[in-house]
């Protein structure tokens, strides 16, 4: 966390840095479960994911010097809200896997936008934030360009859409809720805390929904194992930059997913989303340039 004399504009940029590698692993990790998704469940995938995403929180601990088996070394206040943010997110990667294996990569992500609106309400309602004009301008901009990406007729408007939508809402949640968490608590704990919740929540959902198939390959085991490591950093990522800067401010720059999602849709499964980006690109990345701007007029 920032000390007192921090500067809030470099504050405010470096989260956005992290935000923008979170989504770069997430990208990543997507095109891996959509690979996978030919072959395993979405509730298998989701619970290899937690178990093996723990991995980086556990070398953080190690590489901090925190990873210490005495009494109260690994404990922490509000445990359970660490893990029941790792209980939701077991059900926001069910819902996202399920859409990946049914939708294009830059459906999934343009849907899995509405997340900054979920967000700032969330900001609001569970933090008590005040969200200025501005902020909320950038999001109807952002959110404007989505609508004109999706455009009515395309096949977002499916039942599979609500799958992306309801993932979106149970990250908002996971993003809002590490603020609650005071600036002395470790990232890692946290997230090691939240990995342990997703597990055991994912393998319960697998259980009842699911039955699980032998890995395959040796390929297949080692694609599994990269996935759930990049996915796991990625949380990390996103976890620190929220509780390095408001919520409301990071949320419009989850639209640059679409674009990044897009890209990879098109070079690796030929899916050609770069005639519905555009325009609306544009003002979705426009959002993004408005509130870096307002952010240095403030400071």
């Amino acid at each position: 966390m920032s000390g007192p004399d921090a500067n809030p504009s470099n504050i405010s940029f470096k989260a956005i840095l992290l935000l923008l590698a979170a989504v770069l692993c997430f990208d990543v990790m997507s095109i891996f479960v959509r690979i996978l998704a030919a072959s395993y469940t979405p509730q298998e995938l989701s619970a290899y994911r937690n178990v093996l995403g723990m991995l980086p929180s556990l070398a953080l601990l190690i590489w901090t010097g925190e990873l210490r088996f005495r009494a109260g070394a690994l404990k922490i206040e509000q445990w359970q809200l660490a893990l029941w943010r790792g209980v939701v997110v077991a059900f926001a990667q069910v819902f996202f896997y399920s859409a990946l294996a049914q939708l294009e990569l830059a459906t999934v992500a343009t849907l899995g936008q509405t997340n900054a609106f979920f967000v700032v309400i969330l900001s609001v309602l569970y933090l008590g934030e005040k969200v200025g004009v501005w902020r909320i301008a950038a999001l109807f901009i952002g959110f404007a360009g989505v609508v004109w990406i999706l455009r009515p007729g395309s096949d977002a408007f499916t039942m599979a859409a609500l799958l992306p939508v309801g993932a979106a809402a149970c990250y908002a949640f996971a993003m809002v809720s590490v603020r609650k968490f005071g600036p002395d608590t470790s990232n890692a704990l946290i997230y090691l805390y939240s990995s342990i919740g997703s597990a055991v929540g994912a393998i319960v959902l697998a259980f009842f929904t699911a039955e699980f198939s032998p890995i395959h390959s040796l390929f297949d085991g080692l694609l599994i194992l990269v996935m759930s490591i990049i996915g796991g950093t990625g949380v990390l990522l996103m976890m620190i930059a929220f509780r390095m800067a408001s919520p409301s401010v990071l949320a419009p720059f989850w639209y640059i997913g679409i674009l990044t999602a897009g890209v990879f849709g098109w070079l690796i499964f030929d899916e050609a989303p770069l005639d519905t980006l555009f325009p609306g690109i544009l003002l979705i990345v426009g959002a993004g340039a408005l509130i870096i701007w307002r952010e240095r007029k403030r400071t």
